[in-house]
C-alpha cells in the first residue's frame, strides 16, 4: 500500500505591495500552504486556478481593477472557492458592496493571527493543538 500524499491547501493572494506580499507569502507558506501570489488583479485572471482545496485573499485597493471587481469576474467564470477582501478603513459603500458578494472583510493591517483564523475556518480546517 503506498501512502496517500495529501496536497496543502492553495492560498491565491493578491496584492499590489510588495513588501505585503512577500511578507504574507512567507508566514502562509510557514503555516503549511502553498501560496499563488499576484500583484494585480488583471495577473489573477490570467491564472490557472485550483478548484478545490483552495482560499483567495484578495486586497480591494489594487491599481485598475480592484479586489471585489475581481472576484466579481471569477465568480462569472464559476469560480466559487471561498474568499476574503483585505483593506484599510472599509467604508459603507465598499462593506455593502463585499456583503451582497458573501464576502468578508478583514482590515488592514492584519493582527495576531486573524487572516489565517480566517482561512482555516473556510476551508474547515481544524485550528491548530
Amino acid at each position: 500500500m503506498s501512502p496517500v500524499s495529501v496536497e496543502p491547501p492553495t492560498l491565491i493572494l493578491v496584492d499590489d505591495d510588495d513588501a505585503l506580499r512577500s511578507a504574507l507569502r512567507f508566514a502562509l507558506e510557514l503555516d503549511g500552504y502553498r501560496v499563488q501570489a499576484y500583484p494585480s488583479g488583471e495577473d489573477l485572471l490570467k491564472a490557472k486556478l485550483p478548484d478545490r482545496n483552495a482560499c483567495l485573499v484578495l486586497d480591494e485597493n489594487l491599481p485598475g481593477m480592484g479586489g471585489l471587481e475581481c472576484l466579481s469576474i471569477l465568480r462569472s467564470r464559476a469560480v466559487r472557492l471561498p474568499a476574503f477582501l483585505i483593506t484599510s478603513h472599509p467604508g459603507p459603500v465598499l462593506r455593502q458592496r463585499a456583503d451582497r458578494m458573501g464576502v468578508p472583510i478583514i482590515e488592514k493591517p492584519l493582527l495576531d493571527d486573524i487572516l489565517v483564523r480566517s482561512i482555516r475556518s473556510a476551508l474547515g480546517q481544524a485550528p491548530p493543538p
